[in-house]
């Protein structure tokens, strides 16, 4: 099963940055180019404990929906979803938040296995993961830009 684990410095405090990256209307801004939408559960502002989101959005030439479940959360510390229907056979990603001297440091545990097989683990190591790191890498680069921007104030302060 892959795995991909990045980690993210970021020049803001932790709960901003904690907020940004449980934010619905942030996380479609960073994968506008999917045409990522909210279409059922939580579609807006900040998603919770036990709370689910089921996203539609065009990757690999295909519309997809992907429905996740905040399973676990300590605010501003973590909080990891899972999958609960979608196109892995598994998906669980967990977000940590760690204070440091100048800001924040994220890191993200991504998990995922796909289905088919020997075929599913030849595509996740010819393509999948690579494909997924730059996902994750273009979401951290928006929560990293609002965070160390006043952007995040007009998203999290209304």
């Amino acid at each position: 099963m892959p795995t991909i684990h990045l980690t993210t410095f970021i020049a803001a405090p932790a709960d901003v940055v904690f907020d940004l990256s449980r934010h619905i209307g942030l996380h479609k801004q960073s994968m506008s180019a999917y045409k990522e939408e909210a279409v059922a559960g939580t579609r807006f502002g900040l998603i919770e404990k036990d709370e689910t989101v089921t996203w539609q959005a065009k990757h690999l030439f295909k519309n997809r929906l992907l429905r996740v479940k905040i399973s676990e959360m300590k605010k501003s510390e973590m909080f990891m979803d899972e999958q609960l229907q979608g196109d892995f056979k598994m998906m669980k990603h967990e977000h940590y938040f760690k204070p440091c001297d100048n800001g924040t440091i994220l890191i993200d545990l991504f998990h995922f296995e796909s289905p088919y097989g020997m075929f599913g683990r030849w595509f996740n190591s010819l393509y999948l993961t690579k494909y997924m790191r730059r996902l994750l890498e273009q979401r951290n680069n928006t929560i990293k830009e609002y965070a160390e921007t006043d952007k995040w104030k007009k998203l999290l302060i209304q």
